[in-house]
């Protein structure tokens, strides 16, 4: 049964009619000791139907922990979103998600999936001037919750 109502389809389905780039979710997972995973598995397996410009890769955890390392995974359920680089190669767009991705942060995701997808941010010049300005790494976390 599908959590998206057929309205919420079709809006998503226009909203990715947009996307310029495919994007590859990889939903980290693992068989044992997850009680979330079935959850954020069923809604993340929504959005392919919606667009053929985003696909789902499953990564277990344990057997494939090499690559969790390499995308900074270590719990689950995670997801990672990744996208082209300027020469058309996979480039890990650094966006994560960990828990599963419902209420408030589905639309986080679906906002994301669409950045990593092509769509323009909503900064404005003077905001991307500034954080073109930044010289150093830094990393942005941010937390949400239901409540």
């Amino acid at each position: 049964m599908a959590l998206l109502s057929p309205s919420d389809q079709a809006k998503l389905r226009e909203a990715f009619a947009e996307m310029r780039h495919s994007v590859k979710i990889l939903f980290f997972t693992q068989t044992l000791g997850c009680e979330t995973c079935p959850q954020a598995r069923q809604i993340i397996d929504e959005l392919p139907p919606l667009s053929d410009k985003i696909t789902v890769d499953e990564v277990n955890l344990v057997l494939d922990a090499e690559k969790a390392k390499r995308y900074g995974v270590d719990r689950v359920p995670a997801l990672a979103l990744v996208g082209p680089d300027g020469d058309g190669q996979e480039r890990d767009s650094r966006i994560r998600f960990l828990g599963t991705p419902a209420g408030y942060e589905f639309m986080s995701l679906i906002n994301a999936v669409l950045l990593v997808g092509g769509r323009e941010s909503n900064l404005t010049e003077s905001n991307r001037k500034k954080i073109a300005a930044v010289a150093t790494p830094l990393t942005f976390q941010v937390f949400t919750t239901p409540t």
